[in-house]
């Protein structure tokens, strides 16, 4: 068993690596305008973010899986050093074209970090204590989505946009030396058959779809070869996914959920959520930089509005479906109020108010916190045990695969409207030659212009971004229309019990139904077991026991005869507190005592103890009844191994009597 320091130490280290990965989502919007002013290529702006979720995504199974069949210590090792690399190369990068390659290869490294983490938390915390560190990793995404924009502002200012990168090293090179030195090797390995193929066409076909909605109309025109080509290569290669798909022993995502309702309602909300979230996450900064003329610090207090908006109404549904059960009207409530600021958006002007922004981005932020939580509840508590892994990780998917082309999306209205509106702006006001290339490249040369040349100009820019949410309001809506479509029935409990780290942000899985449902219980048993659990264990088993004494014997029972020292130690007491309950046990003729100290059962103490672990396991049971246990070995065989990993837990020793 580890120590306290060592496990604190190594989950340290796990966390950093997981917060550096999703700060990556965020924490350059807020830096882009400068990167663009520094490097050119206002037009691939929108790369910058989308290639580092679109590689982060596509890549997340790959590395699960891997992380089980070679071990996740390695592979968690190397997720570090790719993200490091890519780090670097995007602080060196000299334009666009570099940035947006070594983004895509900092993400390969992100999604990486993000998966292994959590899987590694299986491997190195008690089963009684998973759930509580489970919530404290959900904890990192809903802080780095908060902090991320806040934090490229303030390096912005007062260092270079180059450490929004660069910042990553130091930090990485810490987590990946305490990974190497202090995580241990073992872990429990599992053959996968990896479906190469469908990853290969799934993340091929995205990146053309992704590609064609950024250069259709602004780079090409619609009916260019280029475009054209595109959408053929992406329909051919979803194509071959779906076909691939179909012979694959474990799918990245099986064809037959996409045979069901709700799997298919909820992954067109997640898509516009992404779409919604990751689009104004990239634009107002630009808007607030270059139109408003805040600084980067200042643009990302701008966005606090919004991203605490979605922390807290993500809090508040998640705690208000666990106890009601009921959700539906989550996502019809969201999805309509995400449309509402969107539409407010689109009438942002240069001289729009601070209050009046501030109160646009709250609504937009309260709409889609009230629609993330509920997706992933929605997709798991409606398919079968066989399908809940894949089933978890497709509704991610579909959500980081919206904020994908959200952004592309918005690049491309935006800077086909910024055209078009120059245009008409060279018709009314003398502009210098080459100035309309120039201010589309680095919106900073506005700064230089006459007055009355530079109001003109900031008008465009402002129009041009007001568009991006006028198009995106009508997308909301369509998830508005299907989010009645989604059928309520009644929440299993383990579905109950979802983390907020799976339903904020963008934050992928790649977990399988057998862990899906373990997580679950980890969460439920440590709610259960922190209110007064012995005592009533010791009623239900028909014992007239303190609860102190129980616990001893379901220590005892579950992990063999220990000293008394060592017991007292794990229980966190004194020797002499503690003997009482032994003295108690020993005089019941349920525990015996060595002469060299170490308690033991008795035969009536392990009749006793298999009493404590039967009943563990009945209500575990009960929590899970609703997966049909009796049907599925795995959970058979969980429900057998489980109640003697929870049991005689330190981290729930009764404080009192």
């Amino acid at each position: 068993m580890w120590r306290t320091g060592g496990l604190g130490l190594v989950l340290g280290a796990l966390m950093l690596g997981m917060l550096l990965a999703a700060l990556d989502q965020t924490i350059v919007s807020t830096a882009l305008p400068t990167i663009v002013s520094d490097l050119g290529g206002l037009g691939e702006l929108s790369w910058v973010v989308t290639a580092y979720i679109l590689s982060s995504t596509v890549s997340t199974p790959l590395w699960g899986k891997l992380g089980d069949q070679y071990g996740r210590k390695k592979l968690f090792q190397a997720a570090i050093v790719v993200f490091l690399v890519g780090s670097a190369l995007c602080g060196l990068a000299r334009n666009m074209g570099e940035l947006i390659g070594f983004r895509a290869l900092q993400g390969l490294g992100g999604g990486g970090l993000m998966v292994l983490a959590q899987a590694i938390v299986g491997d190195v915390v008690p089963v009684r204590e998973r759930g509580r560190y489970q919530g404290f990793f959900g904890a990192v995404f809903a802080v780095s989505s908060v902090a991320g924009p806040l934090l490229g502002g303030l390096f912005v200012d007062h260092l270079s946009w180059h450490w929004v990168f660069y910042v990553n090293l130091p930090i990485g090179v810490l987590a990946l030396i305490v990974i190497s030195t202090a995580l241990p090797s073992g872990t429990e390995r599992t053959r996968h058959a990896i479906d190469y193929l469908g990853m290969a066409f799934l993340g091929g076909g995205a990146a053309c779809l992704v590609l064609m909605a950024t250069w259709g109309g602004t780079a090409y025109p619609w009916g260019d070869p280029v475009v054209v080509g595109l959408g053929i290569a992406a329909a051919a290669l979803l194509a071959l996914w779906w076909q691939a798909e179909k012979r694959a022993r474990e799918p990245v995502l099986p064809p037959r959920l996409f045979g069901m309702r709700v799997f298919n309602v909820a992954s067109l909300i997640g898509f516009v959520v992404g779409f919604a979230m990751f689009g104004p996450l990239t634009y107002m900064p630009l808007f607030l930089q270059v139109v408003q003329g805040v600084s980067p610090t200042a643009s990302g207090f701008h966005l606090l509005p919004m991203m605490g908006g979605m922390l807290v109404t993500s809090i508040v549904s998640g705690q208000i479906i666990t106890r009601s059960g009921r959700y539906k009207v989550f996502p019809i409530l969201g999805t309509a109020i995400v449309s509402i600021g969107l539409y407010l958006l689109s009438h942002v002007r240069e001289d729009t108010s601070v209050l009046r922004l501030s109160v646009y981005l709250l609504v937009l932020g309260v709409g889609i916190g009230l629609v993330m939580q509920v997706l992933v509840i929605v997709v798991q508590n409606a398919v079968g045990f066989e399908d809940l892994g894949v089933a978890t990780s497709g509704a991610t998917f579909f959500r980081l695969i919206g904020g994908s082309f959200g952004v592309a999306i918005a690049g491309s209205i935006f800077t086909s409207r910024l055209t078009d509106d120059l245009v008409r702006l060279s018709r009314t006001v003398s502009i210098p030659p080459g100035m309309e290339r120039a201010v589309q490249s680095d919106p900073t040369v506005i700064q230089r212009l006459p007055p009355e040349t530079a109001t003109a100009f900031l008008a465009a820019y402002s129009d041009a971004i007001a568009h991006v949410f006028l198009y995106s309001a009508p997308v909301a809506l369509v998830a508005f229309a299907a989010a009645w479509l989604l059928p309520e029935v009644p929440l299993r409990e383990t579905t109950k019990a979802a983390d907020l780290g799976e339903c904020y942000g963008a934050a992928p899985t790649e977990r399988s139904s057998l862990a899906e449902v373990e997580r679950g219980l980890w969460r439920l048993a440590d709610a259960d077991m922190r209110r007064d659990y012995y005592r009533r264990l010791s009623d239900m088993a028909g014992l007239d026991l303190p609860p102190g004494a129980v616990w001893l014997l379901a220590r005892l029972g579950t992990r063999g005869p220990q000293a008394g020292t060592e017991l007292a130690e794990r229980a966190g007491v004194t020797v002499e507190r503690g003997r009482p309950y032994a003295d108690l046990l020993v005089a019941r003729g349920l525990v015996r005592r060595a002469g060299d100290g170490v308690l033991g059962l008795t035969r009536a103490g392990e009749q006793v103890a298999d009493r404590l672990v039967a009943e563990a396991r009945e209500g575990l049971r009960r929590l899970i009844r609703d997966w049909n246990p009796e049907e599925h070995p795995r959970l058979r065989e969980l429900l057998q191994r489980l109640p003697r990993e929870l049991l005689g837990s330190a981290g729930d020793r009764p404080r009192n009597g």
